[in-house]
């Protein structure tokens, strides 16, 4: 019997539809995607080889890593009947200037996520082509560590 997330099975490639993201603890509505960064600063570390190493020894920089950071996009269309959290409701919170809970996760796992952390809402864009869906997108960054992320225990 395959393993399952909720009803689902977990098994075979996971849609995309089903990983959503949370925004101060409402789901961000109408949301077309969301791509989640996990970046890290390093420093470079070059040194002089001995005399006895061959030239090409000098080449290769060691790098350590000297800060993490999580960046988090997403994008989603506006609509008039938004009961989750759409553009005016993620706009609001930009306007307060405060950090935001934000939670990604499995549909079948509201409970579990597998990033979540205090965020700022770097931006926010509104884009409203004639004749065409209105959207909005953001970006958000990490305000500290945060509480959950791949690789901490």
């Amino acid at each position: 019997m395959p393993e399952t997330i909720g009803t689902l099975p977990a098994e075979g490639y996971i849609n995309g539809s089903d990983l959503l993201l949370k925004v101060g603890g409402k789901p961000v509505g109408h949301c077309t995607s969301h791509t989640i960064t996990f970046n890290s600063e390093a420093k470079d570390r070059a040194v002089k080889p001995v005399a006895t190493a061959g030239r090409s020894a000098g080449l290769w920089k060691d790098k350590t890593v000297t800060g993490l950071s999580i960046s988090i996009s997403f994008e989603g269309l506006r609509f008039y009947g938004e009961t989750e959290n759409g553009y005016d409701e993620i706009g609001a919170k930009w306007g307060e200037g405060t950090v935001v809970e934000v939670a990604a996760f499995h549909r079948a796992q509201d409970t579990k996520p597998y990033v979540k952390g205090n965020f700022v809402i770097d931006s926010l864009e509104e884009s409203a082509p004639a004749q065409d869906d209105a959207t909005y997108s953001g970006q958000l960054s990490n305000s500290g560590e945060p509480d959950i992320y791949p690789g901490k225990s």
